[in-house]
């Protein structure tokens, strides 16, 4: 085969919304690798913060952290679906961000334990740089859409300097309004902006990313409870209670991806593309709850092999919380573009309420009959979808429709 061409420089222009076999390139693989970094920072946090009895102290900072996290990779995720042109600008403005992200990382635990943003900021400030650098280069090279890119820029950095004062000037009472205050201005730029012109960010890609991110939340998710299982045999703990929680806990992981899987997205988006704000922001709450899910089962399984100071009930709703969370936004943020919902909104909420519920039976079943009910309704559930979905295509007169099993590829 003939070696790859280094292209230097392409010209910035919009890509095709219907560019036939878009797939994840590997500059956006390698720019995911480095949000395991960021992500596995944040959940440690929040797992020693609970450890400690500490959950409630720690739940907020969590979210702060990691809607930095979260909107920085979307960021990029949907500019790159509509401009990436793979150059070598393009390459090395990336990388610029990659670092930022790795800044970020580093400075999760001060953010964690001492409410420090300083360092969390600095590195959002560098990744803002290149995308910054990314929209102006689009405003300069894509007449069409010049005053969305421009918007792009001039929001993003002001916005920016918003972060700044934020993390190194501000008062401490007013920090936490503030926050909400710039978060939801961030969450309003696109919005101002695609007024201008819409970009032509590829639904089917648009898809795959999200999919791709959220099966590194779930292995973040394995890498969390392993860390609970190493202590736990350290302290040579295993017992049935560490057997039945790290048996539960792979068991959740694997139904909650089989949900979310059954979804094609794409498709949906690709009709419904004014609702895709609605989808995409929804993710925020599905991507924390999968990273939450691990710090509760890292816990869950530390908590089984000697004692720690969180009560067993926190330690229950560690674990629940963040399943029920996914399992309702997961309904939520994809009704909207779906014609026919795969997912039935009463199994959803069903499960959910039961899910939320279990943890009071603690005293009577503890964290591990918890983990291991959990584990059965969450089977349920996407057993109940299947079978449901199925019946639904039998029936006479039904439109065809195929239930997307995950292990099959996508169209």
């Amino acid at each position: 085969m003939p070696p790859a061409t280094i292209r230097v420089r392409i010209r910035m222009r919009a890509r095709p919304i219907d560019e036939p076999n878009r797939v994840a390139s590997q500059l956006e693989l390698l720019f995911d690798l480095t949000f395991v970094v960021a992500v596995a920072a944040v959940t440690a946090q929040l797992a020693h913060q609970i450890v400690d009895g500490h959950a409630a102290a720690g739940i907020i900072p969590f979210l702060q952290v990691f809607f930095a996290i979260w909107w920085a990779w979307m960021n990029f995720t949907w500019f790159a679906s509509s401009y990436d042109t793979d150059d070598v600008a393009y390459r090395v403005l990336t990388m610029v961000q990659m670092a930022g992200v790795l800044v970020l990382a580093a400075g999760v635990p001060a953010a964690s334990e001492h409410t420090d943003y300083g360092f969390v900021t600095l590195g959002y400030v560098i990744m803002r740089i290149g995308l910054v650098a990314q929209w102006l280069r689009v405003a300069f090279e894509d007449p069409a859409r010049r005053r969305t890119a421009l918007r792009y820029a001039g929001g993003i950095t002001v916005l920016t300097a918003g972060w700044m004062y934020h993390s190194w000037v501000a008062p401490l009472s007013i920090e936490l309004p503030l926050f909400l205050l710039l978060a939801a201005l961030e969450l309003a730029v696109p919005l101002w902006a695609e007024r201008a012109e819409p970009t032509t960010w590829h639904p089917h890609h648009i898809a795959e990313r999200y999919g791709l991110f959220t099966i590194i939340l779930l292995g973040e998710s394995v890498l969390a409870a392993s860390r609970g299982v190493a202590r736990a045999l350290e302290a040579s703990a295993i017992s049935s209670p560490f057997v039945m929680i790290a048996v539960s806990g792979l068991v959740v992981l694997f139904a909650l991806w089989w949900l979310y899987f059954l979804v094609e997205a794409g498709e949906g988006l690709s009709g419904r593309r004014d609702r895709s704000y609605r989808w995409g922001y929804g993710h925020y709450g599905i991507f924390a709850a999968l990273a939450a899910l691990g710090a509760g089962l890292e816990v869950a399984v530390e908590q089984s092999g000697h004692h720690i100071a969180a009560t067993p009930l926190t330690v229950a709703y560690a674990v629940a919380i963040p399943v029920g969370v996914f399992l309702l936004l997961l309904w939520m943020v994809h009704t909207p573009i779906e014609p026919e919902s795969v997912i039935h909104p009463a199994v959803i909420s069903g499960c959910a309420a039961v899910v939320l519920a279990l943890p009071l039976a603690v005293p009577w079943i503890g964290v591990h009959g918890v983990a291991t009910a959990i584990a059965v309704t969450c089977v349920l559930a996407v057993a109940v979808t299947i079978a449901w979905s199925s019946g639904r295509e039998a029936a006479p007169g039904a439109g065809v429709r195929r239930v997307r099993l995950p292990f099959r590829a996508a169209p």
